[in-house]
């Protein structure tokens, strides 16, 4: 009975030592890999959970280290503990409160490859100091891929326009810099413009240029450019020729279509109609000629049977 007792006591202080928050399990999520374009910035989506419920952003502290090494950090709220060549290019763009942990490096250099781990500190409210957990996500860390050349802008070859209609051009980049998005801008024709931000998959995003006027015949053969600029000034640009035809000669054959497939239509149930109505009027004549024939058949016999009797 004294083991049973003694054995409920240790259980009901372990509870009480040991808070769901500390004692659960920790969860980090963070994309795998991400290109890196050089010279411009790059953000890393980051979110975490943990049991307890959630907790202020200032009982938490985050720490992005390198992967074999947890003690050289590329990010700290204390810039003293970070390593000198990630001094003032990192920051954390969410918020610990609310269990996210995006991380944004700028003036991307050419060792900046990782893998980079999160890691985060329950502190003590009283003197910031950090709690005795800490948590490393070293399974989940991101790496990053370098790149010299700036992303392939997209920019299709456009429709032929038709002359006093309304008509746009798109153009669009991928970018994995959402805080600084590329800058898109047009020269060779001047329109109204609007623009479009998307995330297409983990840590990836599109901007779209959208320029919309209304062409003119003099506007034919005129070069059409699209061109980013990207954070830390680096530029990538397209061109495409605009054709443009007068309004009226601008029914193209599928617009014909539209009139030549109804009037051939009707062509072919006139003249299927004409068709029957021929051939049965031919039937009835040659009925009428049968008729005829056999009637005078019919009289000519008579007339010989008259004769031999």
């Amino acid at each position: 009975m004294d083991t049973e007792r003694k054995l409920m006591i240790l259980s009901l202080l372990l509870a009480g030592v040991c808070s769901p928050v500390f004692c659960g399990e920790w969860k980090a999520s963070v994309v795998k890999d991400l290109d890196a374009l050089i010279s411009t910035c790059v953000v890393v989506p980051c979110s975490f959970t943990h049991p307890g419920g959630n907790l202020p952003t200032s009982r938490l502290r985050g720490i992005w280290h390198l992967k074999d090494k947890q003690d050289e950090n590329i990010y700290h709220e204390d810039q003293s503990k970070i390593l000198d060549d990630y001094k003032g290019r990192t920051r954390l763009l969410g918020e610990l409160g609310h269990n996210n942990c995006t991380l944004e490096i700028t003036d991307v250099r050419n060792h900046d490859n990782g893998p980079f781990c999160f890691r985060i500190e329950p502190v003590e409210t009283e003197d910031n100091n950090p709690t005795t957990e800490k948590f490393s996500f070293v399974e989940d860390c991101v790496a990053l891929n370098m790149l010299l050349i700036p992303p392939t802008l997209t920019l299709p070859d456009p429709d032929t326009a038709i002359e006093g209609q309304p008509f746009t051009v798109t153009c669009s980049v991928a970018h994995t810099c959402p805080s600084r998005a590329p800058k898109l801008s047009w020269t060779g024709k001047h329109g109204q413009v609007r623009e479009e931000h998307k995330d297409i998959r983990s840590g990836n995003w599109e901007i779209k240029s959208i320029l919309a006027f209304v062409p003119k015949l003099k506007d034919n053969n005129t070069e059409i450019t699209c061109k980013a600029e990207f954070f830390g000034q680096i530029t990538s640009s397209r061109s495409v020729s605009l054709y443009v035809k007068h309004e009226n000669v601008a029914l193209s054959s599928e617009n014909y279509n539209h009139i030549i497939v109804p009037v051939a239509a009707a062509a072919a149930l006139i003249f299927g109609l004409l068709c029957v109505f021929m051939a049965k009027k031919y039937k009835n004549r040659i009925r009428e000629l049968q008729n005829r024939e056999g009637s005078v058949w019919n009289r000519l016999s008579k007339m010989s049977r008259r004769g031999r009797s």
